[in-house]
């Protein structure tokens, strides 16, 4: 059953539902990431775009986007990060892309966005991935910094 059917529009989960679909070393891993990271928890939000309909988990610090992870999409078992990198992290990303693996240097370069900013639907497949999308969000939004 596909996480669309589980939960429609009508029926929200919790995290943990969430956590229960996924099953999965990478899901689990990038919550850590972002949770620890930025000591902030998810916002469940039902999203109507139509390249990744349903529930989503939004990351947010300081009225930031952090980044959108979506259960589910684009198929079953898998999961997408959404991390947009606006103009000001643009020269920044380009060089952190450069070492980065192919696909995400394919998928930065054909992204399209609004105002500059690069909308970046990056499916984490592999443990390399999931590392760059780190280094991504770390260039993103600056964690706070941690009290002694």
């Amino acid at each position: 059953m596909t996480w669309q059917q589980l939960y429609p529009k009508i029926q929200a989960p919790e995290p943990a539902d969430f956590d229960r679909y996924m099953d999965r070393p990478l899901w689990t891993a990038l919550r850590a990431f972002v949770e620890d990271t930025y000591g902030v928890p998810p916002l469940v939000e039902y999203s109507c775009c139509a390249s990744a309909p349903g529930w989503n988990m939004k990351y947010r610090r300081s009225g930031k986007s952090i980044c959108t992870l979506y259960p589910g999409f684009p198929e079953a078992g898998r999961f997408t990060c959404l991390v947009v990198i606006g103009p000001k992290e643009a020269d920044r990303a380009e060089a952190l892309l450069s070492a980065c693996d192919p696909y995400l240097q394919n998928l930065y370069r054909e992204a399209g966005g609004i105002g500059g900013s690069r909308w970046l639907m990056i499916a984490v497949t592999t443990e390399r991935i999931l590392e760059e999308v780190k280094s991504l969000l770390l260039l993103r939004v600056k964690p706070p910094k941690k009290r002694a």
